[in-house]
């Protein structure tokens, strides 16, 4: 396996892009998307444009605004990767799950929404009727995750 000088911490780049070696260093090293600003950078880096911009803005003497529009679009258009569960919130959903509850009450109901909703980051309206299929499934499939 051939083996660039280029280290980043302690851990060299492999050099030959098509070796499973490299294609575990990205995996393990790429940057997690926060959005749709992070998401389109990664593809003009990848076609060259972002290269080429910076090499025109540069010769100018200017700021081509990437940061910043990246910034804004990432708070925008934010990634909808789930967060993930407190020991509290784990625990009573492992309550949940090893005790085949199916019965909820009002206040139950309540409590797993405001989990999901700091989990996944959005409101969410839900009744007795609604909670399964809104809540309660998406919990579950997050948790079962973790196994």
């Amino acid at each position: 396996m051939k083996i660039t000088k280029t280290e980043i911490g302690k851990e060299s780049i492999p050099k030959d892009k098509r070796t499973k070696a490299y294609k575990e260093w990205v995996k393990n090293h790429a940057e997690a998307s926060t959005g749709l600003g992070d998401k389109i950078e990664k593809v003009t880096k990848a076609t060259g444009i972002k290269k080429a911009v910076d090499a025109v803005f540069d010769a100018l003497g200017k700021d081509c605004g990437c940061d910043e529009r990246k910034k804004k679009l990432n708070q925008m258009f934010p990634s909808r990767k789930p967060e993930c569960f407190t020991e509290d919130e784990f625990g009573l959903m492992k309550m949940a799950i090893d005790t085949r509850k199916n019965k909820f009450s009002t206040e139950e109901v309540k409590t797993y929404a405001a989990i999901y909703e700091r989990i996944f980051r959005t409101k969410v309206e839900c009744t007795q009727c609604s909670f399964r299929n809104t809540v309660w499934n998406a919990l579950v499939r997050i948790y079962n995750e973790y196994k």
